[in-house]
């Protein structure tokens, strides 16, 4: 399933490299793409959404599915 998640604490390039190095590093992330200047994430996963928002909370950002 592809989710695509709202990241308002997202406000850099190193916000932006800490989410995509912890998307990488799961699992359950067959692909991802990340988008500063929207502060969106989208999600390709076999998981639930909600896990995805623990991986994201896991590193310090909050995120609700868009």
């Amino acid at each position: 399933m592809r989710y695509v998640f709202d990241v308002p604490d997202m406000s850099c390039n190193h916000c932006k490299t800490i989410i995509e190095k912890q998307l990488k590093s799961s699992d359950i992330v067959t692909n991802y793409k990340v988008d500063l200047s929207s502060k969106k994430v989208e999600v390709e996963t076999e998981g639930a959404p909600e896990e995805i928002i623990e991986l994201l909370e896991e590193v310090g950002y909050t995120a609700k599915l868009s």
